[in-house]
């Protein structure tokens, strides 16, 4: 036959039939490639998108004073983080005057991304938190969330923070403010390292275990002490006094202790408690209305405390973001709802 004869050339059905071959073979490889030890990898989810905040510029009475603020980041609680900024930034006063100094224990590119998106004029670092520091050091808590080692990267602060940071407020991830923060950096310490909302009322003998309170060298630690509940989400530090004071190391050894006896149920709140409690300037309850997630085992809504607010704090299980989406808010979460930023992926089928 002629070269130019068209039954040289492979027929319509045979090339549809060698393509569909080809593309099983493909798809084949390509699943094959995706399974290890008989697991198929599951695509990785869409990362939470958020609006972007507007910006917030200084007063004409503002100076250059730095205000350090540190919060833990975390993909699982980025959204309330998220609202937490928005929420600081668009009651201060000197909004510019504020620097985020943000721990993770991991490099996250996309969240490093959503914040620079997110705040474009925000002043922010962010330092890695060692994981491997606490990990062995930490005991099994009531609640899994307590036992992340990102939990507990407050107590390292003067080891992570650069020098020039000489004061810095700690919040949790779960808060809004709706106060100028500003009021709560200037409280004076008056020589104590540590500055929180003191609750007396609360029954502190339940924070320890009945191992602890029987054990008579181990409570004598409260001896010469009036110690009070205080929640760790919200503390003012003195990152000198904390440095040179070794708390750190006091800490830890209670820490030490838990692993040994099981002297507490919660997280990394009860060795601050054991070290600070009755020793610690004490600061306005309206700057820690806490307890609004709820328990630690169910996170049941609970009502505002009556009194002025400037901090609102969801500890507990329940949080605001997590009960609006699944349409079963608490009262309390439609105060935490104006500062959510987070744009939800819609998507849209064409006919």
């Amino acid at each position: 036959m002629a070269p130019g004869n068209p039954s040289h050339f492979p027929s319509p059905l045979r090339l549809l039939s060698y393509l569909l071959l080809l593309l099983t073979a493909a798809a084949t490889t390509s699943l094959a490639a995706n399974i290890q030890h008989g697991v198929v990898r599951k695509p990785v989810p869409d990362f939470p998108i958020f609006r972007e905040a507007p910006a917030f510029r200084n007063g004409n009475t503002c100076n250059n004073d730095r205000i350090h603020i540190s919060m833990t980041l975390d993909s699982n609680y980025l959204r309330g983080t998220m609202a937490a900024v928005l929420s600081i930034l668009q009651h201060s006063t000197c909004p510019e005057n504020v620097e985020f100094h943000f721990l993770w224990a991991r490099f996250e590119p996309q969240v490093f991304t959503t914040i620079k998106s997110t705040f474009p004029y925000l002043r922010f670092k962010i330092y890695r938190f060692e994981s491997d520091r606490v990990r062995g050091k930490i005991s099994k808590s009531i609640r899994q969330a307590l036992d992340q080692p990102l939990n507990y990267a407050r107590i390292y602060l003067s080891d992570i923070l650069p020098g020039h940071v000489k004061r810095v407020i700690y919040l949790d991830s779960d808060i809004v403010v709706v106060d100028d923060i500003a009021k709560l950096w200037e409280v004076d310490l008056q020589g104590k390292v540590l500055a929180a909302p003191e609750y007396c009322q609360a029954n502190f003998m339940l924070y320890f275990t009945d191992l602890f309170w029987k054990d008579k060298e181990l409570n004598k630690t409260f001896e010469g002490r009036k110690p009070c509940y205080f929640n760790t989400g919200v503390m003012v530090m003195d990152v000198e006094k904390w440095r040179e004071g070794k708390y750190r190391a006091k800490v830890e050894a209670w820490m030490a202790v838990q692993k040994q006896k099981r002297i507490y149920h919660l997280g990394s709140l009860p060795p601050f408690l054991l070290v600070l409690a009755g020793d610690l300037k004490s600061v306005d309850h309206r700057w820690n209305q806490h307890g609004l997630g709820g328990d630690n085992l169910e996170g049941r809504c609970r009502s505002l405390h009556p009194g002025p607010i400037s901090l609102l704090h969801w500890s507990g299980k329940g949080k605001p973001w997590l009960r609006l989406d699944s349409r079963r808010p608490c009262s309390v979460d439609h105060l935490w709802a104006p500062y959510d930023l987070y744009r939800p992926n819609t998507h849209a089928f064409e006919e």
